[in-house]
């Protein structure tokens, strides 16, 4: 059993992070991946008019996309498969339009098995917008990655 690590700053495998960056909702949303490190990851989005809902704010799915896509990259930092179990997502402020949010992924444990992650979205000037803990069940198989 291993607890979240300590302050990795080694990146990932580049071809693993051309794996976990290769996500087609993520390119059609706009969110590009953009650090990737064992037990971290980070992700922007900015709030376009295709990503807004019908009061003119960013779309919730929207927001839970660049959530999702920044659990998915930190979850599989470690180069072992890991897929969603629970996804439990807060709602802090809405997303304006034009705002560039910046999604941010942390370890809080993690066992052989199974592990935990909160995800932190913000503004670029630092408003909270959304928080996220989630959990993964962690296959015990490698990516396969080519290089």
């Amino acid at each position: 059993m291993a607890d979240a690590p300590d302050d990795d700053r080694t990146p990932v495998d580049p071809a693993l992070l051309r794996a976990l960056a290769a996500d087609p909702l993520a390119a059609h949303l706009g969110i590009e991946l953009e650090e990737v490190r064992p037990g971290y990851a980070r992700a922007t989005m900015t709030v376009g008019p295709q990503l807004l809902n019908t009061v003119g704010t960013a779309h919730g799915g929207a927001t839970m996309a660049l959530l999702d896509v920044v659990h998915s990259a930190v979850s599989n930092s470690h180069g072992t498969v890991a897929v969603a179990q629970d996804f439990h997502t807060e709602f802090l402020a809405a997303g304006r339009p034009g705002d560039r949010l910046v999604a941010e992924g942390h370890e809080v444990h993690r066992s052989s098995r199974t592990a935990v992650y909160r995800i932190e979205a913000t503004t670029s000037d630092g408003r909270r917008v959304a928080t996220a803990l989630a959990r993964v069940f962690r296959l015990g198989t490698p990516w396969e990655t080519s290089a």
